[in-house]
């Protein structure tokens, strides 16, 4: 429709979109980043200011070993961000990294619908072989949320990231293709991934 300001969809999932972000979108990216809750399990220790904000937005694009897009509601709420980082082209492998940063939109499923339509982009578009996650250990929602989407413990890191005055475990995951093509099949048929 001519004129219309509707933000593009890159990925349609079941119950999220995943588009481009917009500068529009970095007062709510500042505010997520800040947040106490959200920010225990990140990896930016120090406060955010939307300028700085605006100068990660605008290095988004900027290479092919980074994918970032705008987690959505179907009614168009944005909700949170989600990636693939540091693709390596030659081994075919990069990592994923997601944050829900409107808490009431915490434990509904969309987080996972957002990293199951991920992962059929990055396996079945990018044709990438191996995707890795990391998550503080101390993080029991992403821990079991990469857990239900497939991925298998490769490792930890013993008392690697210092949270609230103590150090604790980062558990490295990942899964391949095969191991996740049966999963997909059955999130598109039932909606479920287990």
């Amino acid at each position: 429709m001519a004129g219309s300001t509707r933000k593009p969809i890159f990925l349609s999932g079941k119950k999220v979109n995943l588009r481009p972000f917009s500068k529009a979108d970095i007062p709510i990216v500042t505010r997520w980043i800040n947040n106490p809750d959200i920010r225990e399990f990140g990896f930016i220790p120090f406060p955010q200011t939307e300028k700085q904000e605006d100068e990660w937005f605008n290095k988004l694009g900027a290479n092919d070993k980074n994918v970032t897009l705008a987690i959505e509601t179907k009614r168009g709420v944005l909700i949170g961000s989600i990636s693939i980082m540091g693709i390596n082209w030659k081994d075919r492998v990069g990592s994923t990294g997601a944050l829900i940063g409107e808490k009431e939109y915490w434990g509904k499923g969309l987080g996972t619908d957002a990293k199951m339509t991920l992962l059929d982009y990055a396996f079945n578009d990018l044709n990438l072989h191996k995707i890795c996650s990391n998550v503080v250990a101390s993080n029991k929602r992403s821990f079991r949320y990469n857990l239900r989407c497939g991925y298998k413990i490769e490792g930890t890191r013993r008392k690697h990231k210092f949270i609230k005055g103590k150090y604790v475990d980062f558990v490295e995951f990942g899964i391949f293709k095969d191991e996740w093509l049966p999963i997909w099949r059955r999130y598109k048929k039932t909606g479920k991934v287990r």
